[in-house]
């Protein structure tokens, strides 16, 4: 019995591509500039410059890892997938320590207006970075062809 293939709506492609855009320029702007990454890096992360610098990579990594033709490297999408979930979960306790410590970034602090918003949103990007991977599908269907 033959597998039945599946066909990436050009919805699920436009969110795939908007996620790995995300993360590209993310990966860059750790790299060119981490000084506000490290402003609210906690202070119980070791090397947190070299960690910094490691993100902007990975997310690098992550972003084209999701473009790659599933034909050129069968299993790309789907390890960018789990990297980027994991890389999303990893963070998270410095966007909290941003918000619980007011950091002070270039001068000026975020509101709750920024915080609440970004800190709800966090766990969407652990299902977007999965659901863009292939790793999980739910709650939606693939179309089959």
């Amino acid at each position: 019995m033959q597998r039945a293939q599946h066909k990436e709506s050009l919805a699920r492609r436009f969110f795939r591509w908007l996620l790995a855009l995300f993360y590209l320029v993310a990966g860059i702007a750790h790299i060119r500039s981490p000084d506000g990454f490290l402003a609210i890096t906690p202070d119980w992360v070791p090397f947190a410059e070299q960690i910094i610098l490691f993100t902007g990579i990975a997310e690098i990594a992550g972003a084209v890892g999701l473009l790659v033709p599933p034909g050129l490297v069968p299993k790309a999408r789907y390890a960018a997938g789990l990297g980027l979930a994991l890389y999303a979960v990893c963070v998270y306790p410095a966007n909290i320590n941003h918000a619980i410590n007011n950091v002070v970034i270039g001068g000026q602090t975020a509101s709750w207006l920024y915080h609440g918003p970004r800190l709800a949103f966090q766990p969407i990007f652990v299902w977007w970075a999965l659901i863009a991977g292939g790793v999980t599908n739910w709650p939606f269907r693939y179309r089959t062809a």
